[in-house]
């Protein structure tokens, strides 16, 4: 008998298009959150298949040590989309490689070992990036795990600069924590933390892992506090559902990582798909629609919803909302009653994660959805 090591959900996908889903038996679902944030142009999107099919053809694989003209592409097209004066791409497989080089490049450029995290973040499930993760149930199996790292409150200015010194190599923040609950943080903070780690010579990482690539309404979530960090990771909708992470990173950073490498960094196929990705996105504005589309779901769900939810938060696509200690109840009544899938973020937190090109008619099915619900 074959076995597996995951949780699996009821219901088995076989087939996507746009931001739909469709189990064995031909049921439709509402993807707002089976793709984990993943597929931002939706499902079998045209553009992406045909550029991977294409590759396909040409080039499956070649290691990073050698050019190879799709790869190339990407890393350009990736430093062209980073706030100035970011403009070296380091690539990989996922959100938490990117961060574990994130961490690596940040210690090496610096020659320092103190990391600073905060409290609530998630950046990771690999030994670096998990201590680094605040949940101790995603930790305590594994410890010990890489040490120096202090936890600060998100978004509390004063705790941060009291934590960041000469012996900080790094500060790695969420600008909006997704596992933690859907918490942006606020401008001020994010502005706050680059003069303290610029002060004391410290990489600030932005991870972006979650909001990257127009999920909170802006390409990166960064370009919104106006704050342009040392270092930004990406994963999930970098590839609109194929494996690829990527570290943006300043020149000092560049200049300095050390000896950090990866067998699969780039591959073409996957390179393909990412640029395909990326030059959608941008050229159709998919950032714009997500932010106006957000701002209507989450005011539809809070007319909606009212006083029986505690609050509707985020911004752009990446909404979170506070039910209480009821978030599976409510995920598993949306999904096998309502045909619509999200996510827990904690246990009081239903998160929504759509694909970015869903539009007012998947938001009110949505809304309609919460509120039966919920209310």
């Amino acid at each position: 008998m074959s076995g597996f090591v995951f949780s699996e959900k009821p219901i088995q996908i076989a087939e996507g298009d746009g931001p739909y889903v469709y189990d064995d038996s031909g049921t439709e679902y509402l993807d707002m959150g089976a793709s984990y944030a993943c597929v931002p142009l939706g499902h079998d999107h045209d553009a992406v298949k045909s550029a991977v099919q294409d590759q396909l053809s040409k080039l499956t694989y070649v290691q990073a040590s050698y050019p190879v003209e799709v790869r190339t592409a990407l890393y350009e097209t990736l430093a062209d989309t980073a706030p100035d004066p970011i403009g070296k791409v380091w690539l990989c497989n996922s959100g938490t490689e990117a961060n574990e080089a994130a961490l690596k490049f940040a210690r090496s450029a610096t020659g320092r070992s103190k990391l600073v995290a905060t409290m609530q973040g998630f950046h990771g499930r690999t030994m670096g990036s998990l201590a680094t993760t605040w949940k101790s149930k995603y930790k305590k199996p594994y410890e010990p795990l890489i040490g120096d790292v202090e936890f600060v409150p998100y978004d509390d200015s004063e705790a941060m600069a009291e934590a960041v010194d000469e012996e900080t190599a790094g500060v790695i923040i969420e600008p909006v924590q997704g596992e933690g609950g859907i918490n942006p943080a606020s401008a001020e903070f994010l502005q706050h933390t680059r003069e303290v780690t610029e002060q004391a010579g410290a990489a600030l990482i932005f991870d972006e892992v979650q909001t990257g690539m127009g999920r909170t309404g802006s390409l990166w979530a960064a370009a919104e506090s106006g704050v342009s960090p040392d270092m930004i990771t990406a994963a999930k909708g970098l590839g609109n559902g194929l494996p690829v992470g990527a570290t943006l990173c300043r020149d000092w950073i560049a200049e300095n990582y050390g000896s950090h490498a990866s067998t699969f960094s780039g591959g073409p196929v996957i390179s393909a798909a990412a640029n395909a990705t990326v030059e959608t996105i941008v050229e159709e504005e998919i950032p714009s629609h997500a932010a106006d589309v957000g701002e209507y779901l989450r005011g539809q769900l809070r007319d909606a919803l009212g006083d029986d939810v505690r609050e509707v938060r985020g911004e752009g696509l990446m909404i979170g909302v506070e039910v209480g200690r009821g978030a599976n109840r409510v995920l598993k009544e949306l999904a096998m009653t309502h045909q619509v899938l999200a996510l827990p973020a904690g246990r009081t937190v239903v998160r929504l994660l759509p694909p970015l090109t869903i539009g007012e008619q998947e938001a009110d099915q949505v809304v309609e959805a919460m509120e039966a619900v919920i209310t």
